[in-house]
């Protein structure tokens, strides 16, 4: 059995490794639920995307302030785009019709982990 002296090192150690890796805040469930009111849109949109895509689209992007988070973001907006059939030239110019940055573009080519 390990005494308390003994495990504090080890809390200690695992403490500081939690808060010094860099961590995503936001998770695939986040972009999902932000980009739901979009998939129409992305799928066989024409013109302007609706209001509600363009609301989860800002809500994206103000919840994507880290490269980690933007990493995130990418990695799972990539995956569903394929998954889901979106039309690319849409996804690409979503952002700019929405008025917002992503920091980084929705491209089904693009390497995520080239985004900082």
């Amino acid at each position: 059995m390990t005494s308390p002296n003994q495990a504090f090192p080890l809390v200690t150690v695992l403490l500081l490794a939690l808060l010094l890796s860099p961590a995503s805040a936001i998770t695939c469930s986040d972009v999902v639920k932000a980009l739901n009111p979009c998939l129409n849109y992305l799928k066989s949109g024409s013109g302007m995307p609706p209001t509600p895509c363009c609301a989860g689209a800002k809500t994206l992007a103000s919840a994507t302030t880290t490269t980690a988070d933007k990493q995130t973001a990418c990695t799972c907006i990539k995956s569903a785009s394929k998954q889901m059939n979106v039309n690319p030239a849409l996804a690409k110019a979503l952002p700019g019709n929405c008025g917002i940055s992503l920091g980084f573009t929705l491209d089904p080519n693009i390497d995520c982990s080239t985004i900082s």
